[in-house]
């Protein structure tokens, strides 16, 4: 019984242990209020994210920038809606606003 036990309770702890923070922006993009706004070809509320890619090719601090605007939220910088904080972990908006930024 020990020789079944012992390695369903390891798997059991390595499985717990995974962190529950999406690992990708796609999904991070998917799971959160973004959808409620954008998308990745066309402009709705706000710009497409494929225009914010463009806007910001070759932008030093591109990245650590658009992450701010995505936790902190920001305005007039796409029209005069602005677009609101978002309930996204540090992590989770660097992660985002890589992934905006491979859009091509």
């Amino acid at each position: 019984m020990k020789k079944f036990l012992m390695p369903l309770l390891v798997m059991g702890t390595a499985f717990a242990a995974q962190p529950a923070l999406a690992s990708d922006g796609e999904t991070i993009f998917k799971s959160n209020a973004c959808v409620a706004c954008h998308s990745i070809d066309n402009k709705m509320v706000g710009p497409a994210l494929k225009d914010v890619a463009a806007k910001n090719a070759g932008v030093e601090g591109a990245a650590a920038t658009l992450a701010l605007h995505i936790k902190n939220g920001n305005a007039g910088l796409w029209g005069p809606i602005p677009m609101p904080p978002n309930q996204v972990t540090e992590d989770e908006a660097r992660i985002l606003a890589e992934w905006v930024l491979s859009l091509n």
